[in-house]
């Protein structure tokens, strides 16, 4: 079994849900006693959410190679940075190891294009829905067509992200509204939504929304496995 590097804390909240998701299928694949082999680097989220607002994507992605480089020499096999927007250094973190980053952009969506759908939306924080690190990966790797929300329903869905989900906050309100979103994007053809945030799917799964739903910390972890499996 390899052993898995994960960059967590962004926010600890899904960092909880990668352990588990992680050792629950090492269990279920393998059997018996059997456990993960994990190595975790778990950040001040404070500082990283301060440095994104400011917009300091040159100090983020030192951060994310200090982290990095840190997990491949403590006997790493491989890189999972536990959230989606902080691949916007994706590249620079890759460079600068010896071993494989999983990408979560790939992982996403690889189990999309096998489920055969064409177009979806995305929801996530403002940088993931906004700039074309994620969606350009889904676009142009890979032939989706993607749908983000209005510019009021994407403040709405990147607001409960930092206000509420990485506190651990779960308001009832809030799911209404983001299934209202999704209701709303369903209108423009959508075949499935991409909760394209590590939070959400502490919010809202797919029998809340009616519609395929890709749970990006969980298709993300799940290749975690498949790669300690080989």
């Amino acid at each position: 079994m390899k052993t898995i590097g994960l960059i967590g804390g962004m926010s600890w909240e899904s960092s909880i849900e990668y352990y588990s998701i992680i050792n629950t299928q090492i269990k279920l694949r393998v059997g018996g006693l059997h456990s993960a082999k994990i190595l975790m680097y778990s950040v001040d989220f404070a500082e990283i959410e301060h440095r994104q607002r400011l917009g300091d994507w040159n100090s983020l992605s030192q951060i994310m190679i200090s982290a990095a480089q840190i997990l491949d020499y403590a006997g790493a096999n491989c890189i999972l940075m536990c959230a989606n927007t902080m691949h916007k250094v994706a590249s620079d973190v890759a460079k600068s190891i010896n071993i494989p980053l999983i990408h979560i952009a790939d992982a996403t969506a690889s189990v999309i294009q096998k489920d055969g759908i064409k177009k979806v939306a995305l929801l996530g924080t403002k940088y993931t829905m906004e700039e074309d690190f994620f969606k350009s990966i889904l676009i142009n790797n890979y032939g989706l067509e993607v749908v983000i929300p209005n510019d009021k329903d994407r403040q709405i869905i990147h607001d409960v992200i930092y206000t509420e989900l990485c506190n651990g906050t779960i308001n009832k309100q809030s799911k209404l509204e983001y299934i209202r979103i999704v209701n709303s994007l369903k209108e423009q053809g959508i075949e499935g939504v991409i909760l394209g945030c590590t939070e959400i799917g502490l919010l809202v799964q797919e029998c809340d929304l009616g519609i395929a739903t890709y749970d990006t910390a969980l298709i993300h972890a799940m290749s975690a496995v498949d790669f300690a499996l080989g």
